[in-house]
Order: structure tokens, then C-alpha cells, then sequence
């Protein structure tokens, strides 16, 4: 299978162009976003990797064209390292993340990425003979490693890094203040949650759901282009972080901590598998 029939894209304007894995059929398929500027271009995760995402890019024709002898700078950031965000950083050159999660995705730590894909999530096999089971997310060297504050220019528009751990440790948004929109991640999406992963913790996620609120008080972000689903606005924004934080309770860090056993037990055990 090409990587034209495995994407498809939908252009939101102003530069931006919201990316979907056609065959992974599942509520984990990430959304990837591709963002134009005046002098670079920037990728906002990357899939799964199971087809080259730059290569669909240029197929598309979705790149503009280098104005220099070489080839127009393209800078793929990972809001974080779990596997449907960070499985396709290996097509590109230019690779960012948070500090935090470097090392992880360095030396290919399926743990933290948390890969656990299905047979039956993949509805068309990107190759004959290609098995769920053996899918991993492969060491990648990050070029770029982002901090709290760290802005990615793009020339005509800049990205501001903000860290918000709480699903992962290095969790981050992208803000484009000009524009009022955040990039989020997995940090918020119109859904549950999700704090019962390995590196996850409560009390940072109340933390950074505290900023969220911020943001929107302040008159800061007026649309959430996340991680997964749809895209919403302050509205919802605020009430999803609100509803997070009334709920963050002692019960629900008692619930949330048996439930990140389970899960970094069965996540142990499936890794093992596949390396063994």
C-alpha cells in the first residue's frame, strides 16, 4: 500500500491541514497535524509509521516548494512519545520532543510508548504479511530537545512550547498566541482523560488543567486542534479541564492507581513477547 492510499488529509486553512491514518480504525488513532509557515514547515505528530507521512506529504502535494538549492525545512514534534503519536518520527529528519521523554524514544522503550496495537484495528494491512503483534515504535535520535517556553518558529507564525505532564511525562501543547490556537496533544480531547499509564500522574494533569483554565480566562485560545477527535473550542476547553480537576478526587487516585498496575503489568508482558 502507498502512502497516498494510506492518508488522507483535510486542509483547515491558513496553513493548516488536519492528516488521518485511513486504515487504523481505532479511538487511539492519533491526529496529525501539518502546519505551513513563511520559512518552515512543522508536522504536530507523526501515526503510527507504518507508511511514510513525508513521503505522503510531498505525494500530496501538500509541501510547498524550496525556494534554496536544498530542501524546505520540515520539523516533526511529538507531543509525546506514546506509540500512535511517535511511531512515524523515523521517516523524518528534523525530530523535537520534550526532554523528559527523550531518552525514551532514543533507545525505543516500547513501555513508555505504550504500544499495544491490535490485528483487528488495522482494517487494510499497509503490506503483505505484516502482523500487528510484531509493530513497535523504533529508536529514534530527536534533532530538537523542547523545554517550558521553547518557541518553534516557522517564520511567519510561532509555536510556544508549554509542558503539561499528567497523561505522560512529557506531555506538551503548541500555542500559536497570534491565532489563539492550541495544539494539544493528549493532553485534553473531547473525551475521557486518560491518567493510568505508567509514566501518568494525577497531580500533574490537576496542574495542567489549571493552565487550561488559565488560557481561557485570559482570552488566549478560541480553538483545540487535540490529539485525537474532533476539533472544539474555549467553551468545551474550559469545561473539560474543569470537570477533570472536580474529579481528581482521593478515589479517583486510589481507582486510578490499580488500574496503572494492570496496565504497566499487561504492557510488561506484551513487550516481552515481542522481543522475546
Amino acid at each position: 500500500m502507498s502512502a497516498l492510499e494510506w492518508f488522507a488529509h483535510k486542509p483547515l486553512g491558513d496553513g493548516i491541514f488536519w492528516i488521518q491514518e485511513r486504515f487504523y480504525e481505532s479511538g487511539n488513532r492519533a491526529n496529525i497535524w501539518l502546519v505551513r509557515g513563511s520559512q518552515r514547515d512543522v508536522v504536530i505528530d507523526a501515526g503510527l509509521g507504518l507508511r511514510s507521512l513525508p513521503d505522503y506529504l510531498r505525494d500530496a502535494g501538500l509541501l510547498p516548494p524550496a525556494e534554496g538549492p536544498g530542501p524546505r525545512p520540515l520539523l516533526a514534534v511529538a507531543t509525546h512519545v506514546h506509540f500512535d503519536h511517535s511511531g512515524g518520527l523515523q521517516h523524518f529528519e528534523e525530530v523535537a520532543v520534550h526532554s523528559a521523554e527523550a531518552a525514551a524514544l532514543l533507545r525505543g522503550d516500547n513501555y513508555e510508548a505504550v504500544t499495544w496495537l491490535w490485528e483487528r484495528e488495522v482494517a487494510r494491512p499497509p503490506r503483505p504479511g505484516w502482523r500487528a503483534r510484531q509493530f513497535r515504535v523504533p529508536p529514534v535520535r530527536p534533532t530538537r530537545l523542547l523545554q517550558e517556553g521553547d518557541v518553534i518558529s516557522l517564520g511567519d507564525r510561532q509555536l510556544t512550547v508549554m509542558h503539561m505532564p499528567g497523561h505522560s511525562r512529557g506531555s506538551i501543547c503548541l500555542h500559536d498566541k497570534d491565532r489563539k490556537i492550541l495544539f494539544s496533544g493528549d493532553v485534553v480531547y473531547d473525551g475521557s482523560m486518560i491518567d493510568w499509564l505508567p509514566y501518568s500522574r494525577v497531580s500533574d494533569y490537576v496542574a495542567s488543567c489549571q493552565r487550561l483554565l488559565e488560557l481561557v480566562d485570559r482570552g488566549l485560545v478560541e480553538k483545540v486542534l487535540p490529539g485525537h477527535f474532533n476539533i472544539f473550542g474555549a467553551e468545551r476547553l474550559y469545561r473539560l479541564a474543569s470537570n477533570y480537576i472536580a474529579q481528581a478526587g482521593v478515589c479517583h487516585k486510589v481507582s486510578t492507581c490499580a488500574m496503572r498496575s494492570l496496565a504497566s503489568i499487561a504492557l510488561r508482558i506484551t513487550n516481552s513477547r515481542v522481543t522475546s
